[in-house]
């Protein structure tokens, strides 16, 4: 089960090292090589809403979508001064329920990959095709691969900050890998401690094509991380694109 009930409050302390505007200019590359110019952008599995509000600030009219009202409060506040806000709706993504279609759908930082049922993905996918705009409509997310979960497989991992201290160990059973969060804060002189435990699922290239084929897409695309070169094995993170073309 994943859950971010006291992560949310740190999430962004704890990835800011991601590099979110390179992201946004890397997506804005894509659409200009798929010659789509979108409108409307729905960023599914948005947690704090970093790169929603990148993008807003950039133009695009945004939807934030994601299973964690703890993340989704944290977007709202991110986003108060952005023009037009986003709109920020609390669904699973095998739940994605919209009230029109969208150019494009992001969906970024392996977020698939917490889609641990594979049953559940695919009706992800199949909802994402549903709500693309036809003939133009663009899927694009990305990946952990199974060489990064072999290579993360039994390490830890240290985040001290003020007043919080995390510490956290990656450890890969059959298709699944299992993040242990132990979360300390302090307040005053006194230190309390959260555990929060995320799974993630080691998908193939060769399952996601399919599954991405039976939802309806087409013309799919695999890149290295955040390149158009093609990918070429042993990377940690690739993304894939994908084409609605009814």
């Amino acid at each position: 089960m994943n859950s971010y009930q006291t992560l949310s409050a740190y999430y962004d302390r704890f990835t800011e090292d991601v590099g979110y505007a390179a992201w946004a200019s890397f997506f804005e590359r894509l659409f200009a090589r798929e010659s789509v110019a979108p409108a409307l952008i729905l960023d599914l599995a948005c947690g704090t809403g970093s790169l929603t509000k990148l993008l807003a600030d950039r133009g695009y009219e945004m939807i934030g979508v994601d299973a964690s009202p703890e993340m989704l409060m944290q977007a709202m506040n991110n986003t108060m001064d952005c023009e037009p806000r986003p709109l920020f709706l609390h669904q699973r993504m095998e739940e994605l329920d919209l009230y029109g279609t969208v150019d494009v759908c992001l969906c970024c930082l392996d977020s698939v990959n917490y889609v641990t049922d594979p049953a559940a993905l695919q009706r992800a996918f199949e909802r994402v095709y549903l709500f693309l705009e036809p003939k133009t409509g663009l899927f694009v997310f990305d990946i952990n691969t199974p060489e990064k979960f072999a290579r993360i497989d039994g390490e830890s991992f240290v985040r001290e900050d003020e007043d919080v201290f995390c510490v956290w160990q990656a450890a890969v059973e059959g298709a699944l890998c299992a993040y242990q969060f132990d979360i300390f804060e302090r307040s005053g002189a006194q230190w309390s401690r959260a555990q929060e435990t995320h799974e993630e699922r080691i998908y193939s290239l060769a399952e996601l094509m399919g599954m991405l084929e039976k939802a309806g897409f087409t013309e799919i695309r695999t890149y290295g991380d955040q390149s158009f070169a093609p990918v070429q094995g042993g990377e940690d993170r690739i993304y894939f694109t994908a084409r609605k073309r009814d």
